[in-house]
């Protein structure tokens, strides 16, 4: 059988060391792609590292400082700096190709670690020493781990950046309302204004008590985040069917009653309005999975095949108390309260990982019952105080109607900011309509009109 050897090409890393002892300014352009550790050759590697020092101390990496700081060093020895470096010069040309040799480099370093990590996963699995669950999950991190190595960002020169700024900041003033939105805008204006939108990295909890309308405002969050950002938003429905969640949405964004839909009693001027205006609803990249007993680490793993297919940058999970603890043979009779930290903890992590914003819908323990009025405080988020260590953002949805009849807030719901990590608490009201499933935002007048109970 024929000897398999390791990837590498020390004619691309010598041509890459070449031209940039020829040329040092091709240096910024290697680093877009390359580190030491993409080199094979322990020389190549030490070379390589000693060009990035004199770099980095502003002193010019061409052939003459490379090899006396390589003698310096003890790396070569004395009076081998330059015999040793002169061949690497002389089989460079020109520095035109600097790129295209990097880039194959790189490619051979990615399948070293490629091959490096499969070992281990198969070394681990063998062990049998951790749950498939954990092993799997971390297994499809490492993989991915690699793919993002690839994905260096390039070097912009300032100029540009400044003309987009100006850019920015001319459509900024521009607009009616002055907002200063820096992350996903969900379009519930004050919620924007308050948040500068749903920050890419952040763990974000909506949480109340049952019939606040938890699930709605999380769907029309994910609807309006996906049209206004052009992005991808992936939604987890551990409750409701992804055919019923997608009747919500329709009827949420046409304003028909989801009763009348599940019946066909829709009229011709709703037909009319909904072919007119299915056209955003369908060019929009909204992804629904309902799989039951979802586990924090199955959504991992979706939410990464995903983010690679698409520009994922939001996930709805709904909702917290359904996921699946993953059970670890070490510690095989952990509480519900310490599965739900640790879940709480990897979602913080799963939108660090991606950069994305993680939302996901939380009960509330029956506390507020017993207050009067029953607004949410954060000591009432259910079943373990992680979350609130955990979350950036706590918004708690509160409907005085649904405690008093004679409310005169009816058709009005309370959104309350009752932390934020990077930003003010606050509360603000958004217009609820129930038979669509859809919160809105409130025209001046209905703010004015509100009677906020003292």
């Amino acid at each position: 059988m024929e000897e398999r050897k390791i990837p590498y090409d020390l004619d691309a890393e010598a041509a890459v060391l070449g031209a940039i002892l020829l040329d040092p300014q091709t240096l910024p352009r290697v680093l877009e792609y390359l580190d030491e550790s993409c080199f094979y050759l322990e020389l190549h590697r030490q070379i390589f590292r000693t060009i990035v020092s004199l770099f980095e101390r502003n002193i010019c990496p061409d052939y003459i400082t490379v090899s006396d700081e390589l003698e310096k060093q003890k790396v070569l020895a004395e009076g081998k700096g330059k015999e040793t470096l002169l061949p690497l010069v002389d089989s460079v040309a020109t520095t035109a190709n600097v790129e295209d040799w990097a880039k194959l480099v790189l490619e051979k370093a990615l399948l070293r670690r490629l091959i490096q990590t499969a070992n281990q996963i198969v070394r681990e699995s063998m062990e049998e020493v951790e749950s498939v669950d954990n092993l799997l999950d971390r297994s499809e991190q490492l993989i991915f781990s690699i793919r993002e190595a690839k994905l260096k960002k390039s070097f912009i020169p300032l100029k540009e950046l400044l003309m987009e700024t100006m850019k920015e900041v001319e459509e900024l003033s521009q607009k009616e309302r002055k907002r200063f939105i820096t992350g996903l805008e969900t379009g519930f204006y004050k919620l924007d204004e308050l948040t500068s939108g749903l920050q890419l990295g952040d763990f974000i909890i909506i949480a109340g008590r049952p019939s606040m309308g938890k699930t709605a405002f999380g769907l029309n969050i994910a609807t309006q985040v996906a049209q206004r950002n052009n992005c991808a938003c992936a939604i987890f429905s551990l409750e409701m069917s992804k055919e019923l969640l997608a009747q919500r949405v329709l009827c949420s964004e046409m304003k028909i009653s989801l009763k009348n839909l599940r019946l066909g009693r829709i009229s011709r001027d709703e037909m009319r309005r909904m072919a007119q205006m299915i056209g955003p609803l369908y060019r929009s990249e909204i992804y629904i999975d309902d799989t039951p007993s979802l586990s924090v680490l199955d959504i991992r793993a979706k939410a990464r095949r995903l983010k690679a297919e698409t520009n994922l940058s939001l996930i709805v999970i709904d909702y917290l108390q359904l996921l699946e603890g993953v059970r670890d043979v070490k510690l095989p009779f952990r509480s519900r309260q310490e599965l739900v930290a640790e879940m709480s903890k990897s979602l913080k992590a799963l939108a660090k990982e991606l950069n994305i914003a993680v939302v996901c819908i939380s009960q509330l323990s029956r506390s507020p019952e017993k207050r009067d009025p029953p607004i949410p405080q954060l000591s009432d988020l259910r079943e373990s105080g992680a979350i609130e260590q955990d979350a950036d953002l706590v918004i708690f949805l509160y409907r005085e109607e649904m405690y008093k009849r004679d409310s005169k807030n009816k058709g009005k719901a309370e959104v309350i900011i009752a932390k934020q990590r990077n930003g003010p608490t606050g509360h603000f009201y958004l217009a609820f309509l129930g038979e669509y499933m859809r919160f809105e935002n409130l025209t001046l007048t209905e703010e004015e009109e509100i009677i906020e109970e003292i």
